[in-house]
């Protein structure tokens, strides 16, 4: 896809999360809109994965750590065709498989996940098992900033370390705001990049709603060669509907019915915008 191609798909992608979130009365509305830029351009530039070939060792692995923002993810993978996109119209519903976090009863979908702290350590050990076996695929996670309090991070963030896992790239979804405050008042985090970087990680910083530094930026692993590769991609929290960016209330607000359409007619503008 060509920059202008994914602005256009994460327009349309944004579109869906509210869709299907105010169908169903529930999700994790902020988060789905401050991730799903990194998602589209792992999803549509970056990784060799598929339907076709998802059943294949030499696949690429993504792991969403931040498993609350399933319904990003969702929408990427009946993009990608795992499934059948009317098949979301059933998100949160009694007995449906499409839940509020992934699941591997969702094709597409590598690992459960939810309980933060777990992807890193679950995608560590998938590049362990790719260097072992030589397979030349890349391991891929998202993680929350608010999950980096989590001590399990740590131990795997030193593990992939001194294994020299260079093929394993961990990407924060830095927003900025977690369930109950800013992430200065709950657990402050910073200096982010030199904990990493003592740690033995290769760090850098991109814009997380700039297609072009994605792209660039996750075309170049790995950073170093014997070193897992770590982005910190500034984003925010309800990113491409101008109420919800930035606030708090919307980590899992649902729009109502004013709310909702308005937040569609601010996305057909800014398609319009990008079709100038």
């Amino acid at each position: 896809m060509t920059i202008q191609e994914l602005e256009l798909k994460s327009v349309e992608y944004r579109e869906k999360i509210l869709r299907y979130i105010y169908n169903a009365k529930a999700g994790h509305t902020g988060g789905s809109l401050s991730v799903v830029d990194i998602l589209n351009v792992l999803y549509n530039r970056i990784m060799n994965v598929s339907p076709e070939n998802f059943h294949l060792n030499e696949r690429d692995r993504y792991v969403q750590s931040k498993g609350h923002c399933v319904e990003a993810l969702y929408v990427v993978l009946a993009d990608q065709g795992f499934f059948p996109e009317e098949d979301l119209l059933t998100l949160c519903r009694y007995q449906s498989p499409y839940i509020g976090h992934p699941t591997k009863k969702i094709k597409g979908v590598e690992q459960n996940t939810g309980g933060l702290g777990h992807g890193l350590a679950i995608c560590a050990g998938n590049a362990i098992a790719a260097k072992k076996d030589g397979l030349p695929l890349k391991v891929f996670t998202i993680m929350g900033d608010g999950e980096l309090a989590e001590g399990s991070n740590w131990e795997a963030f030193m593990l992939a370390s001194h294994y020299k896992l260079d093929n394993l790239c961990a990407i924060l979804d830095y927003n900025k705001l977690q369930i109950s405050g800013t992430n200065t008042e709950v657990m402050g985090l910073e200096p982010i990049d030199k904990k990493l970087e003592a740690f033995g990680w290769a760090v850098r910083h991109v814009d997380g709603h700039n297609f072009e530094e994605l792209t660039s930026t996750l075309e170049s692993l790995p950073f170093e060669t014997g070193k897992p590769s770590f982005i910190i991609a500034h984003t925010t929290k309800g990113k491409g509907v101008s109420y919800m960016e930035n606030t708090l209330k919307w980590h899992h607000g649902v729009p109502d019915k004013e709310q909702y359409a308005a937040a569609m007619e601010e996305l057909e503008g800014i398609r319009t915008k990008i079709l100038e």
